[in-house]
């Protein structure tokens, strides 16, 4: 399914909109299909271990974090919400791999903790993980991988043009 218009229908948008920039549209959908094409590989890849991208994260968090770490914790570190993590975190506990333990100091709070199962399976995900992610940069020359990472941080400066309804237009050319 193509979301986006073609490109023939950009010169009519160009016509009616005086804030209309061809190279910057091009470039951000450039940009989102090769996300969206990214994400999609992923998918197929944590599938074969009956993951989800949410459910390696989590995993991937508890792993690298060599604790328990609380519900909010997980939020925090992935910029989602408390039920977001939830669920994913039911799932995970229903298929063995992370368990919830009370905190030790406080017994309101939750720690989750990587099983052995988890652990296990973590272990047997990451070669394999870290081959295909090498794979995605192959055709990157190191110098472009650093190039292609302070573009991605002066892309990301731009984010609030989006998200921002404060945000102040005015300086831009339109």
């Amino acid at each position: 399914m193509q979301i986006f218009p073609r490109r023939e229908a950009f010169h009519e948008l160009e016509c009616d909109f005086s804030s209309f920039d061809l190279e910057a549209v091009g470039t951000c959908l450039a940009f989102l299909d090769t996300t969206a094409e990214v994400y999609a590989a992923f998918d197929k890849h944590f599938e074969r271990f009956g993951l989800s991208a949410g459910k390696f994260t989590i995993l991937m968090q508890l792993y690298t974090a060599k604790r328990g770490l609380s519900p909010s914790e997980f939020a925090n570190r992935a910029n989602v919400t408390r039920a977001t993590i939830t669920g994913l975190l039911d799932r995970l506990e229903r298929e063995g791999l992370v368990e919830r333990k009370a905190h030790s100091n406080d017994r309101r709070m939750l720690t989750i903790t990587l099983t052995e199962q988890g652990k296990k399976l973590v272990d047997r995900v990451l070669p394999e993980h870290f081959c295909r992610t090498k794979g995605l940069m192959t055709n990157l020359t190191s110098t472009e991988k650093k190039t292609f990472i302070k573009l991605l941080d002066k892309l990301r400066s731009g984010i609030p043009a989006l998200s921002d309804p404060s945000w102040d237009h005015s300086n831009l050319t339109i």
